[in-house]
């Protein structure tokens, strides 16, 4: 079943995109990117730059000195990962600030960026990993800002994300990873970022990539960073299961993994 018929007749509504985001997609979508439009761009939306800047000065990047302008950011880290910051900035915005939700942003900005930097290693999409990556759980937030009290119940009551799907079939009628991929593609992301959000937790859980070829990539990633992430011991395992499933080469991508691995690593601790 499709996202948009599985969600026809609920009556749960996912935020649409702000305009500044809808700019930034098309500044994106051009052929000749112009680094000093997208600049302006973020930095006349004051909110929005200076919690764009906020993140890239976090520990998370890493950086020897602070940033202070946007188009310094970009000449750092480069245009996608500046992009997908402020894609991850606006997307918070989207929902009310909530204690119970700040857990699920700090994984999607973790993740997105260990998704963007193996996509890039990888030589795949690496737009479309680091946004499958930051949208990954956004549907949970679609569900909390939905029933704060009854979804916040399901969060703390399931074990795992397969857990609390099923809790959420059966409390709402529709679950987390259909959600997201139909905020994903009213956002206009693309079909393998929308297809990952929509897969992300049957891979996860064990099962294979059911999508087409080229549509593969990020989901794989997407399972592979769950494990580099939470159970690093496991890395080996996860590639020799996920890579061939998504044509990608088992050495590179281990190779791949443990080098954006150090380089995390090395961020959160010169951020300490």
């Amino acid at each position: 079943m499709s996202v948009n018929a599985e969600l026809r007749s609920l009556e749960i509504d996912i935020p649409s995109q702000p305009e500044s985001l809808v700019r930034l997609s098309l500044l994106l979508a051009e052929e000749a990117i112009d680094l000093g439009a997208i600049a302006a761009l973020i930095e006349a939306d004051m909110a929005l730059a200076s919690a764009v800047m906020k993140a890239v000065n976090s520990s998370l990047y890493g950086l020897r000195g602070r940033v202070e302008s946007v188009q310094q950011a970009i000449t750092y880290l480069g245009t996608r990962e500046v992009a997908a910051i402020t894609f991850e900035m606006g997307l918070r915005a989207a929902f009310p600030p909530a204690a119970e939700l700040e857990p699920l942003w700090q994984r999607a900005a973790r993740r997105g960026l260990v998704m963007g930097r193996l996509g890039q290693r990888l030589s795949v999409d690496a737009w479309a990993a680091h946004s499958a990556g930051l949208f990954e759980e956004c549907g949970k937030a679609v569900l909390f800002r939905h029933a704060p009290d009854h979804y916040g119940a399901m969060l703390r009551a399931a074990g795992s994300d397969t857990e609390l799907v099923a809790l959420e079939h059966a409390g709402f009628g529709v679950s987390h990873d259909a959600l997201g991929a139909a905020l994903c593609e009213s956002w206009g992301l693309g079909a393998v970022a929308v297809a990952s959000v929509r897969h992300h937790v049957a891979v996860q859980a064990g099962g294979e990539i059911a999508l087409p070829a080229g549509r593969r990539s990020a989901c794989a990633l997407s399972a592979i960073t769950r494990v580099l992430i939470d159970d690093p011991e496991a890395l080996e395992a996860e590639v020799a299961r996920i890579a061939p499933q998504a044509d990608l080469d088992l050495a590179l991508v281990l190779r791949a993994a443990r080098q954006v691995r150090e380089q995390l690593d090395a961020a959160l601790a010169h951020g300490r």
